[in-house]
């Protein structure tokens, strides 16, 4: 198995967490990439083994409009500063991936530079998509070209030019080569063409044992960007919206049911859909933010570490700091933080402290990485799963009930451990009675050889209180989630031992609510000629297909309003 199957990732966006001026003046370089020297002891003591870490290099803001690939922010450090601290965590076992910004450069990029200079006798032409000499721009440079998302800050690379494959393929082979990089997240996968790709991936085996290519997708059939365009994992979207929704709604139906068809997709198989599993990053808002009851905290951690994929925490999320976008940008959600004065919070130690043993369980359990996953409970409130390889067996159980609640979960007879508390557990009838806390969650693990010695001591976990529920400040006017949660009428204490593998159900019994897409009329066409309403009528359709079309499904395909992001989309369909 490669060394990212086993990995417990922590991203950091060091221009945010280093607290780097917003604008690169492209000044005299500032040692700043030296300042994470305790952040990696912080990061290996908690458990994580892997890091995603970027962007990294010369740009002009935000650091996803590249000035030069090869060249680490002068508001970070120099190019020494990177390798050291790629050393500094290999010494510490961790591994280091990095932003590969390879859709879109800067206009400060050499390239685009020279086409502004030199226009039509400009070498670089080709080398950016849709360059129009007769056109224009926001920046009144008397020509147009293709961006990414509208902003003509960020200038799209015309990925299926020999010149620009060859000169990217350098790339890589230059950071793996100058800093001894583990792997790249690339940026907007979800909109790279798929031969690009594929010559990426073709690069990636010839300049490192296991290089790991990790991509940003958002929408689709995930499994595409794994089987046509042979990258190694994607950013799993699918379940990080499940997973906020899921809990501030009292609906477990909606993250088992994401869950089953990403694991559906994958053929059954654990590896056959590597999925990055995570609970916020740069470009959303913080998890502590998002979630109406805070308690919730740790069931959605719990099955983050548990579930089919690769876990990873944003910097300052083990904290349970809070994040919001607001005021025309992201720095909202991507702050500079002092580590010591996160570690002497009172308010925070809790939630470090369920990040620290769930990394710690994650390393020791084995199963937990390669095992595959059975429903075992499913009601709106728990939900009980298993991993197994072998007669490695793990079992996740977790509840977002604000009272206690006695569960019963069959599993394979013999003796168990539970691992949050350490309570000793003999489930020879095939039988786990057990009483989950409120707003939390429970790992079991098979004991083998009848020594529960082989398992490590984790130490007692701080209960969160759970706290009144609140209402989130929607991201967009007009935008918030109408759906009221369920209220909590059920006796506190109560025995749940519903298996539920088929219809999602609401607590009254009735079917979940959902809406049949209406019949649409999709043009005749080619997917590529086609408008971005055409587009989204197409994969509404789709769905439509496929099965019931919820509002939420609606809700996210009105959202994208991106040509290319909705092409791979429309395509990902089987």
């Amino acid at each position: 198995m490669a060394w990212y199957d086993e990995a417990i990732f922590y991203h950091i966006y060091p221009l945010g967490l280093l607290g780097c001026p917003h604008e690169n003046k492209y000044e005299e370089p500032v040692h700043r990439l030296k300042e994470l020297r305790p952040w990696i002891d912080h990061i290996s003591e908690t458990g994580f083994n892997a890091i995603y870490i970027g962007p990294l290099f010369e740009s002009v803001g935000h650091g996803y409009e590249t000035t030069d690939y090869k060249k680490l922010d002068s508001r970070l450090g120099t190019n020494e500063d990177l390798k050291d601290f790629v050393s500094t965590c290999h010494k510490k076992g961790i591994h280091v991936i990095l932003d590969g910004v390879f859709n879109h450069t800067g206009r400060d990029f050499f390239a685009f530079k020279d086409i502004r200079e030199n226009r039509e006798n400009s070498r670089y032409l080709g080398w950016y998509a849709g360059v129009n000499l007769g056109g224009n721009n926001s920046f009144n440079d008397g020509f147009s070209y293709e961006n990414w998302g509208g902003y003509d800050l960020l200038v799209r690379l015309n990925q299926k030019n020999p010149e620009v494959q060859g000169y990217i393929a350098d790339i890589i082979r230059y950071w793996v080569s100058e800093f001894d990089i583990d792997g790249i997240r690339l940026d907007a996968a979800d909109v790279l063409e798929f031969e690009f790709m594929q010559m990426l991936r073709r690069i990636a085996d010839e300049v490192k044992p296991d290089f790991y290519l990790m991509g940003e997708v958002i929408h689709g059939e995930y499994i595409r960007w794994e089987r046509d365009a042979h990258i190694h994992a994607v950013t799993n979207y699918h379940l990080h919206k499940a997973l906020y929704s899921g809990h501030n709604d009292h609906n477990y139906f909606e993250i088992a049911h994401t869950v089953k068809r990403l694991y559906d997709m994958a053929g059954g198989d654990p590896l056959g859909l590597r999925l990055y599993n995570f609970a916020d990053n740069h470009d959303v808002e913080r998890i502590y933010t998002r979630l109406n009851n805070k308690a919730h905290f740790v069931p959605l951690h719990i099955l983050m570490y548990t579930l089919p994929g690769i876990p990873s925490v944003y910097y300052g999320s083990e904290f349970g700091i809070e994040g919001r976008k607001g005021g025309g940008d992201d720095w909202g959600i991507r702050p500079a933080l002092d580590l010591g004065d996160c570690k002497s919070n009172e308010r925070y130690k809790p939630y470090y402290e369920i990040i620290k043993a769930l990394c710690h369980i994650r390393q020791a359990v084995p199963v937990l990485s390669y095992g595959t996953y059975e429903q075992i409970l499913l009601t709106n409130r728990q939900y009980a799963f298993s991993r197994k390889s072998g007669g490695d067996v793990a079992i996740a159980a977790v509840n977002n009930d604000e009272n206690p609640v006695w569960v019963d979960i069959g599993v394979t007879a013999g003796r168990y451990k539970a691992m949050l508390t350490g309570t000793e557990i003999d489930a020879g009838n095939g039988n786990i009675h057990y009483e989950l806390k409120a707003s939390s969650g429970e790992i079991f693990v098979k004991v083998m050889g009848g020594d529960y010695a082989v398992l490590p001591e984790i130490e007692a976990v701080p209960e969160i209180k759970p706290v009144p529920e609140t209402k989130p400040v929607p991201e967009k006017p007009g935008e918030a989630d109408k759906r009221e949660s369920a209220d909590a009428t059920e006796t506190p204490g109560r025995s749940v031992t519903e298996v539920n593998t088929g219809t999602e159900k609401a607590e009254n019994g009735k079917a979940a609510t959902e809406t049949k897409a209406p019949d649409i009329a999709v043009p005749d066409k080619p997917y590529e000629e086609m408008t971005v309403e055409e587009l989204q009528a197409a994969i509404l359709q789709k769905m439509a297909n496929n099965g019931p079309v919820t509002d939420d499904m609606k809700r996210s395909v009105s959202e994208n309003v991106w040509h290319d992001s909705l092409l791979n989309w429309v395509k990902s369909f089987r």
